[in-house]
C-alpha cells in the first residue's frame, strides 16, 4: 500500500503540469485570436480635428466622404473641407498652409507637393472627364467641341493651369479647333455657376458636375474625352498636426465606402 501512496502525489503532480502547459499555451496563442478585433478597435479609436484640402469638382463627394468618416470615427471632427482649383490649393500648401489631407484633381499639381518634399505617398482614387455644360434643353443646339468655335457662342473655361482648363486644352488641340472663351475661371466650380447663371452659353466642366447640376443645366458629351482622362491622387502632409487620422481617412477614400460615394456620384473607378 505504500508504494500506491507514493505513487499518487506524482501523478497529480504530472497532471497539474500538463494542466498548467496547455493554459500557457492557451495564453500565447490568445493575441492572434484577438489581432483583428484589436485592429479594428485601435483603427476608430483616431481622434481630434482634421484639415483637408480638395479639388473644386470634389466638393460633393467629399461632403458625403467627410460625413461617413466622422459617422464611423466618431472621436474626429472633419474641419468644413477647403475646394478650389488643384493648383490654387497646392501653392497654398507649398507656401506653408497648415493641411492634413491633399486631394488633387491631376497629377501635375500633386507633384508641386510631393516634389517640394511636402507629402508622402499620393495614390489615385479615382477619374474623371469632362463634357459640355449648356443650358437646359441646349438653345444654342451645341453639339461637339467645333460648336464652341463659333464666335457667337459664349464660352468659358478653367485657366490653363488648373486641371479641367489643363484638360479642355488637351481636347481642344486634339480636335484641332480653336476657341475663344469670354472669362478664364481659376475652378470648375465657378464655370459651372456662370452656365447655371446664363451668364456664359457653355463651359467645360466635368461629367460629375454636370451629374450634380441636376436640371439646372444640360450636358453634351465630347467624342475622345478619354483622351484627357483626369486622374486624382490624394496624400497625407508630412507637417500634418494628426498624421494617424489624416492616413485613417486616406484609407477611407481610398475603401470600397469611399468608391461607392464616387462611383455613385459618376466617377471613374481606378
Amino acid at each position: 500500500m505504500t508504494p500506491n501512496r507514493l505513487r499518487l502525489p506524482a501523478i497529480a503532480a504530472t497532471v497539474l503540469a500538463a494542466a498548467l502547459a496547455l493554459t500557457a499555451c492557451s495564453s500565447a496563442a490568445s493575441p492572434a485570436t484577438t489581432s483583428s478585433p484589436t485592429a479594428t478597435a485601435a483603427a476608430s479609436s483616431v481622434s481630434g480635428e482634421l484639415t483637408v484640402f480638395a479639388a473644386a469638382s470634389l466638393s460633393k463627394a467629399f461632403d458625403e466622404i467627410s460625413t461617413q468618416f466622422e459617422a464611423d470615427n466618431p472621436k474626429v471632427h472633419v474641419n468644413p473641407i477647403t475646394y478650389d482649383g488643384s493648383s490654387t490649393l497646392a501653392t497654398q500648401i507649398v507656401e506653408g498652409a497648415p493641411v492634413d489631407v491633399f486631394a488633387s484633381a491631376d497629377q501635375k499639381n500633386m507633384d508641386k507637393v510631393t516634389q517640394a518634399s511636402l507629402a508622402g505617398d499620393a495614390p489615385v482614387f479615382t477619374t474623371n472627364v469632362l463634357q459640355i455644360a449648356v443650358a437646359p434643353g441646349n438653345p444654342l443646339k451645341v453639339k461637339d467641341l467645333s460648336s464652341l468655335a463659333d464666335p457667337t457662342v459664349k464660352l468659358v473655361l478653367c485657366a490653363p493651369a488648373v486641371p479641367c482648363g489643363n484638360a479642355a486644352k488637351t481636347l481642344f488641340d486634339a480636335a484641332g479647333v480653336t476657341v475663344t472663351p469670354v472669362s478664364e475661371e481659376q475652378n470648375v466650380t465657378a464655370v459651372l455657376a456662370k452656365v447655371k447663371a446664363g451668364e456664359a452659353d457653355a463651359g467645360l466642366v466635368y461629367t460629375t458636375d454636370v451629374k450634380a447640376a441636376g436640371s439646372a443645366v444640360a450636358g453634351v458629351a465630347i467624342a475622345g474625352a478619354d483622351k484627357a482622362v483626369n486622374k486624382y491622387p490624394i496624400t497625407v502632409l508630412k507637417a500634418s498636426k494628426n498624421p494617424e487620422a489624416a492616413a485613417a481617412f486616406q484609407e477611407f477614400v481610398l475603401s470600397a465606402k469611399g468608391q461607392k460615394i464616387l462611383k455613385d456620384l459618376g466617377f471613374g473607378g481606378e
